[in-house]
């Protein structure tokens, strides 16, 4: 989950208007997208639950909309999930990966 934050963070590299022009890069942060919010319905109860403020269901949900193209994607849409939704996700992630490799 972590490299795919990482990778569309590579692809629009801030930059909405990046993101908004090209064809190339909307498709390769959606399957980033897609790839993360498949992962996240993978982790256990257990993990999940270390980081209860992250919107698991609304992950999941936002997996469907991806892969099924509910009423078309809204680039405006993906992009607020990439400006503002990624970043915090991208720190519990950080420290769900710390809690893990310590306990080993």
């Amino acid at each position: 989950m972590s490299e795919c934050i990482d990778r569309i963070g590579e692809y629009v590299a801030g930059d909405r208007s990046r993101f908004e022009a090209s064809r190339l890069v909307q498709d390769a942060v959606m399957r980033n997208l897609q790839t993360l919010t498949e992962s996240s319905q993978r982790l256990s109860d257990d993990i999940r639950a270390c980081e209860p403020q992250v919107p698991w269901r609304e992950l999941a949900g936002f997996r469907n909309v991806i892969v099924h193209g509910y009423l078309g994607i809204d680039l405006a849409a993906v992009w607020l999930v990439i400006d503002q939704d990624l970043p915090p996700l991208a720190v519990a992630l950080a420290r769900m990966i710390a809690r893990i490799c310590h306990e080993d």
